[in-house]
């Protein structure tokens, strides 16, 4: 079994189940709401920002926080998506079956992890149907949105390799589900402390996803930021990958 096939398995049970479609209907329910109180806000201060030559726009003021909202529901929606993706072929006692048709640890955890993936972008896709739909009336900062686009993209695919791996190591979907918000949370947060401490550079900052994602939002496009969210996509996944191919030695 390739990873295209364990990544379409994967898909199917994500369409199938109702946790999926709840979530995108919730979620997208509540962020089309949002998006309708952004636009009458900006609508309302147009007067205002008329008399000011470099005053935000249309992307500052309704695009990127439509984008930022999505990431403060990604924290809590990303869990209980990758909640059962290993945890719950563990629990249902199925993983041993992808064992014994030879599919390697790697194809599982990668496939599964495209499959999620591929979900959450479909997500942020209609998310951004909602400003685009107006980019021919008002003017638009491509650029700007671009890299916002860019940014959480990056955090999707970061907070769905962080539930994927989670996911690999729990015994239970709601373990997993736990584990991966406080995990994503401290993330978030880690450098918290150090800012009210008043240190801004250093490597514990570095280390926190919000000092590499509100850049992007911003507008600002850096090669640190994108590799710091390769890095832990990457290790995620390693991780994952060497907790399957444990369960597989001691199976």
């Amino acid at each position: 079994m390739s990873t295209v096939a364990v990544t379409r398995l994967e898909w199917r049970r994500l369409l199938v189940r109702p946790l999926a479609w709840v979530l995108a209907a919730l979620t997208l329910a509540w962020l089309a709401w949002n998006f309708t109180l952004l636009l009458g806000g900006f609508l309302a201060g147009q007067i205002q920002r008329a008399a000011l030559p470099d005053g935000p726009g249309f992307i500052d003021l309704v695009g990127v926080p439509l984008l930022g909202q999505l990431a403060q529901l990604a924290f809590l929606v990303v869990p209980l998506l990758c909640m059962s993706v290993i945890a719950g072929e563990r629990r249902n006692g199925t993983l041993p079956l992808l064992f014994a048709a030879g599919v390697p640890a790697s194809r599982i955890v990668l496939g599964k992890y495209v499959a999620v993936l591929g979900w959450l972008l479909l997500w942020l896709a209609l998310t951004l149907a909602m400003p685009l739909a107006l980019m021919h009336a008002t003017h638009f900062d491509w650029g700007k949105l671009a890299a916002a686009t860019l940014g959480l993209a990056l955090m999707l695919a970061a907070l769905a390799a962080i539930g994927v791996a989670c996911s690999s190591f729990a015994s239970h979907p709601a373990l997993a589900a736990a584990a991966a918000l406080v995990i994503a949370l401290a993330l978030w947060s880690v450098n918290l402390g150090a800012q009210m401490a008043g240190i801004n550079g250093g490597a514990i900052n570095w280390l926190a996803m919000s000092t590499h994602l509100q850049p992007l939002l911003r507008g600002l496009v850096s090669s640190t930021d994108i590799v710091w969210f390769a890095l832990l996509i990457a290790l995620a996944l390693a991780l994952a990958t060497r907790r399957l191919n444990a369960d597989r030695e001691r199976g």
